[in-house]
Protein backbone atom coordinates (compact mmCIF):
# COMPACT_ATOMS: atom_id res chain seq x y z
CA UNK A 1 0.00 0.00 0.00
CA UNK A 2 1.61 3.24 -1.17
CA UNK A 3 0.13 6.26 0.60
CA UNK A 4 0.97 9.90 1.23
CA UNK A 5 -1.24 11.62 3.79
CA UNK A 6 0.46 15.01 4.17
CA UNK A 7 0.27 17.48 1.27
CA UNK A 8 -0.21 21.21 0.73
CA UNK A 9 -1.27 23.19 -2.29
CA UNK A 10 -1.45 26.73 -3.63
CA UNK A 11 -4.33 27.86 -1.38
CA UNK A 12 -2.15 27.88 1.73
CA UNK A 13 0.06 30.60 0.27
CA UNK A 14 3.43 28.92 0.83
CA UNK A 15 2.97 25.97 -1.52
CA UNK A 16 2.51 25.69 -5.27
CA UNK A 17 0.33 23.52 -7.47
CA UNK A 18 -3.40 23.05 -7.72
CA UNK A 19 -5.03 20.13 -5.94
CA UNK A 20 -5.64 18.37 -9.26
CA UNK A 21 -1.93 18.52 -10.03
CA UNK A 22 -1.26 16.52 -6.85
CA UNK A 23 -3.92 14.00 -7.81
CA UNK A 24 -2.46 13.53 -11.28
CA UNK A 25 1.02 13.20 -9.83
CA UNK A 26 -0.25 10.63 -7.34
CA UNK A 27 -1.73 8.57 -10.15
CA UNK A 28 1.50 8.89 -12.15
CA UNK A 29 3.68 7.53 -9.32
CA UNK A 30 1.26 4.79 -8.35
CA UNK A 31 -0.10 5.94 -5.00
CA UNK A 32 -2.93 3.81 -3.67
CA UNK A 33 -4.18 6.57 -1.38
CA UNK A 34 -3.56 10.30 -1.49
CA UNK A 35 -4.39 12.49 1.47
CA UNK A 36 -5.11 16.16 0.78
CA UNK A 37 -4.38 18.01 4.01
CA UNK A 38 -3.96 21.73 3.71
CA UNK A 39 -3.50 24.10 6.65
CA UNK A 40 -6.44 25.27 8.68
CA UNK A 41 -7.00 29.04 8.38
CA UNK A 42 -5.32 31.22 11.00
CA UNK A 43 -7.48 31.80 14.07
CA UNK A 44 -5.36 33.51 16.71
CA UNK A 45 -3.71 36.25 14.66
CA UNK A 46 -4.97 38.77 12.13
CA UNK A 47 -3.91 37.38 8.72
CA UNK A 48 -3.66 40.92 7.33
CA UNK A 49 -1.16 41.93 10.02
CA UNK A 50 0.73 38.66 10.48
CA UNK A 51 3.42 37.10 8.31
CA UNK A 52 2.01 36.59 4.81
CA UNK A 53 1.44 33.26 3.06
CA UNK A 54 0.83 31.19 6.20
CA UNK A 55 -2.50 29.45 5.55
CA UNK A 56 -5.59 29.55 3.39
CA UNK A 57 -8.01 32.41 4.07
CA UNK A 58 -11.14 31.40 5.97
CA UNK A 59 -13.33 32.08 2.94
CA UNK A 60 -11.32 29.50 0.96
CA UNK A 61 -11.98 26.65 3.39
CA UNK A 62 -15.38 25.57 1.94
CA UNK A 63 -13.97 25.85 -1.57
CA UNK A 64 -11.05 23.65 -0.57
CA UNK A 65 -13.36 20.95 0.78
CA UNK A 66 -15.66 21.21 -2.23
CA UNK A 67 -12.75 20.79 -4.63
CA UNK A 68 -11.34 17.85 -2.65
CA UNK A 69 -14.71 16.08 -2.79
CA UNK A 70 -15.05 16.80 -6.50
CA UNK A 71 -11.61 15.33 -7.22
CA UNK A 72 -12.32 12.34 -4.99
CA UNK A 73 -15.31 11.51 -7.19
CA UNK A 74 -13.70 12.44 -10.50
CA UNK A 75 -10.67 10.20 -10.00
CA UNK A 76 -12.27 7.45 -7.90
CA UNK A 77 -11.39 4.76 -10.45
CA UNK A 78 -7.71 5.78 -10.53
CA UNK A 79 -6.75 6.76 -6.98
CA UNK A 80 -8.32 6.72 -3.53
CA UNK A 81 -8.40 10.32 -2.30
CA UNK A 82 -8.80 11.02 1.40
CA UNK A 83 -9.95 14.50 2.43
CA UNK A 84 -7.95 15.90 5.31
CA UNK A 85 -6.95 19.02 7.19
CA UNK A 86 -3.82 19.97 9.07
CA UNK A 87 -5.62 21.45 12.04
CA UNK A 88 -3.01 23.53 13.83
CA UNK A 89 -3.42 23.29 17.58
CA UNK A 90 -3.67 26.74 19.18
CA UNK A 91 -4.05 26.73 22.94
CA UNK A 92 -7.14 28.68 23.96
CA UNK A 93 -8.81 28.26 20.55
CA UNK A 94 -10.05 24.71 20.99
CA UNK A 95 -13.71 25.61 20.45
CA UNK A 96 -12.95 27.49 17.22
CA UNK A 97 -10.87 24.55 15.95
CA UNK A 98 -13.65 22.15 16.90
CA UNK A 99 -16.20 24.21 14.95
CA UNK A 100 -14.09 23.95 11.78
CA UNK A 101 -13.58 20.23 12.23
CA UNK A 102 -17.26 19.52 12.84
CA UNK A 103 -18.40 21.59 9.86
CA UNK A 104 -16.93 19.36 7.13
CA UNK A 105 -16.78 15.64 6.23
CA UNK A 106 -13.09 15.03 6.89
CA UNK A 107 -11.49 11.63 6.51
CA UNK A 108 -8.81 12.69 8.97
CA UNK A 109 -7.51 15.71 10.85
CA UNK A 110 -3.81 16.12 11.64
CA UNK A 111 -2.99 17.71 14.96
CA UNK A 112 0.16 19.76 14.45
CA UNK A 113 1.82 22.29 16.71
CA UNK A 114 3.45 25.11 14.78
CA UNK A 115 2.69 28.02 17.08
CA UNK A 116 3.89 28.91 20.55
CA UNK A 117 1.74 31.96 21.05
CA UNK A 118 2.17 34.04 17.89
CA UNK A 119 5.59 32.55 17.13
CA UNK A 120 5.55 29.89 14.39
CA UNK A 121 8.54 27.76 15.32
CA UNK A 122 8.40 26.01 11.93
CA UNK A 123 8.65 29.17 9.79
CA UNK A 124 12.12 29.86 8.38
CA UNK A 125 11.36 33.60 8.50
CA UNK A 126 10.83 33.50 12.25
CA UNK A 127 14.01 31.79 13.46
CA UNK A 128 14.99 35.01 15.24
CA UNK A 129 12.40 33.94 17.79
CA UNK A 130 15.02 31.58 19.20
CA UNK A 131 17.37 34.46 20.01
CA UNK A 132 18.05 34.77 23.71
CA UNK A 133 15.78 31.89 24.66
CA UNK A 134 16.61 28.83 26.75
CA UNK A 135 16.29 26.14 24.06
CA UNK A 136 15.29 23.42 26.53
CA UNK A 137 12.54 25.68 27.84
CA UNK A 138 11.23 26.18 24.30
CA UNK A 139 11.24 22.40 23.84
CA UNK A 140 9.34 22.09 27.13
CA UNK A 141 6.69 24.57 25.97
CA UNK A 142 6.43 22.84 22.61
CA UNK A 143 5.93 19.33 23.98
CA UNK A 144 3.46 20.65 26.54
CA UNK A 145 1.41 21.98 23.61
CA UNK A 146 1.68 18.62 21.83
CA UNK A 147 0.27 16.87 24.91
CA UNK A 148 -2.56 19.38 25.13
CA UNK A 149 -3.33 18.86 21.44
CA UNK A 150 -3.53 15.11 21.93
CA UNK A 151 -5.86 15.48 24.89
CA UNK A 152 -8.39 17.63 23.04
CA UNK A 153 -9.90 14.68 21.22
CA UNK A 154 -10.01 16.81 18.07
CA UNK A 155 -7.39 14.98 16.06
CA UNK A 156 -6.79 11.60 14.44
CA UNK A 157 -3.02 11.72 14.59
CA UNK A 158 -0.21 14.05 15.58
CA UNK A 159 1.84 15.50 12.74
CA UNK A 160 5.65 15.85 12.71
CA UNK A 161 5.71 15.41 16.48
CA UNK A 162 9.31 16.60 16.94
CA UNK A 163 9.27 19.40 14.34
CA UNK A 164 10.75 21.64 17.06
CA UNK A 165 14.15 20.31 15.88
CA UNK A 166 13.58 21.50 12.30
CA UNK A 167 16.17 24.29 12.20
CA UNK A 168 18.79 22.44 14.21
CA UNK A 169 18.37 24.26 17.53
CA UNK A 170 19.37 21.69 20.16
CA UNK A 171 19.00 22.01 23.93
CA UNK A 172 21.98 21.63 26.21
CA UNK A 173 20.51 18.43 27.64
CA UNK A 174 18.74 15.42 26.19
CA UNK A 175 15.05 16.15 25.54
CA UNK A 176 14.10 12.43 25.64
CA UNK A 177 11.93 12.76 28.74
CA UNK A 178 9.92 15.49 27.01
CA UNK A 179 9.61 13.40 23.85
CA UNK A 180 8.68 10.24 25.76
CA UNK A 181 6.02 12.09 27.78
CA UNK A 182 4.47 13.39 24.57
CA UNK A 183 4.40 9.91 23.06
CA UNK A 184 2.93 8.48 26.26
CA UNK A 185 0.13 11.04 26.02
CA UNK A 186 -0.49 10.11 22.38
CA UNK A 187 -0.73 6.47 23.46
CA UNK A 188 -3.09 7.26 26.36
CA UNK A 189 -5.35 9.23 24.02
CA UNK A 190 -5.50 6.43 21.44
CA UNK A 191 -3.96 8.49 18.64
CA UNK A 192 -1.48 7.68 15.91
CA UNK A 193 1.46 9.80 14.78
CA UNK A 194 2.97 10.34 11.37
CA UNK A 195 6.41 9.63 10.05
CA UNK A 196 6.93 12.88 8.17
CA UNK A 197 9.79 12.45 5.73
CA UNK A 198 10.25 16.16 4.98
CA UNK A 199 12.81 16.56 7.75
CA UNK A 200 15.38 15.03 5.41
CA UNK A 201 15.34 18.24 3.37
CA UNK A 202 15.41 20.51 6.43
CA UNK A 203 18.45 21.75 8.41
CA UNK A 204 17.91 18.96 10.96
CA UNK A 205 18.49 16.35 8.19
CA UNK A 206 16.31 13.81 9.98
CA UNK A 207 12.73 12.67 9.56
CA UNK A 208 10.06 13.67 12.04
CA UNK A 209 10.19 11.90 14.44
CA UNK A 210 13.64 10.53 15.24
CA UNK A 211 14.43 6.83 15.09
CA UNK A 212 14.42 6.48 18.86
CA UNK A 213 10.93 7.96 19.01
CA UNK A 214 9.82 5.54 16.29
CA UNK A 215 11.36 2.63 18.20
CA UNK A 216 9.45 3.70 21.30
CA UNK A 217 6.23 3.88 19.25
CA UNK A 218 6.83 0.30 18.14
CA UNK A 219 7.54 -0.79 21.70
CA UNK A 220 4.35 0.68 23.18
CA UNK A 221 2.07 0.16 20.16
CA UNK A 222 1.51 3.65 18.75
CA UNK A 223 0.30 3.37 15.11
CA UNK A 224 2.11 5.25 12.36
CA UNK A 225 1.03 6.79 9.09
CA UNK A 226 3.38 8.48 6.62
CA UNK A 227 3.50 11.71 4.67
CA UNK A 228 5.89 13.70 2.53
CA UNK A 229 4.61 17.14 3.59
CA UNK A 230 4.90 18.02 -0.09
CA UNK A 231 4.48 21.70 -0.93
CA UNK A 232 5.01 21.12 -4.66
CA UNK A 233 3.45 18.34 -6.77
CA UNK A 234 6.88 17.08 -7.82
CA UNK A 235 7.72 16.43 -4.15
CA UNK A 236 4.75 14.15 -3.62
CA UNK A 237 5.95 10.95 -1.89
CA UNK A 238 9.49 12.37 -1.62
CA UNK A 239 11.61 10.21 0.73
CA UNK A 240 8.70 7.88 1.47
CA UNK A 241 10.68 4.88 0.23
CA UNK A 242 13.22 5.69 2.94
CA UNK A 243 10.40 6.16 5.45
CA UNK A 244 8.90 2.74 4.73
CA UNK A 245 12.32 1.11 4.84
CA UNK A 246 12.98 2.65 8.24
CA UNK A 247 9.64 1.50 9.61
CA UNK A 248 10.25 -2.04 8.39
CA UNK A 249 13.75 -2.01 9.87
CA UNK A 250 12.28 -1.08 13.23
CA UNK A 251 9.65 -3.80 12.97
CA UNK A 252 6.48 -2.12 11.75
CA UNK A 253 4.47 -4.07 9.17
CA UNK A 254 1.24 -2.07 9.27
CA UNK A 255 0.46 1.54 8.55
CA UNK A 256 -2.52 3.65 9.59
CA UNK A 257 -5.05 4.87 7.04
CA UNK A 258 -8.16 6.93 7.71
CA UNK A 259 -11.68 7.14 6.30
CA UNK A 260 -14.51 9.22 7.78
CA UNK A 261 -12.41 9.74 10.95
CA UNK A 262 -11.98 5.99 11.43
CA UNK A 263 -8.51 4.44 11.56
CA UNK A 264 -7.65 1.24 9.74
CA UNK A 265 -4.29 -0.52 9.79
CA UNK A 266 -3.12 -1.96 6.49
CA UNK A 267 -0.05 -4.03 5.64
CA UNK A 268 2.65 -2.23 3.74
Amino acid sequence: MLIDYHTHHVRCGHASGELEAYVKRGIEIGLGQLGLSDHMPLLHVNPQEYWPEMAMPMEELPRYVEECLHLKEKYKDQIDIRVGLEGDYIEGYESEIAAIIKAYPWDYVIGSVHFLGEWDISDFRQTAGWDGKDIYEVYTQYYDAVKKAARTGLYDYIGHIDVIKRFGYKPDRDPWELEKAALDTVKECGLAIELNASGLRMPCKEMFPSRRMLEYCHKVGIPLTIGSDAHQPERLAQYLDEARDLLKMIGFNEIATFHARKRQLVTF
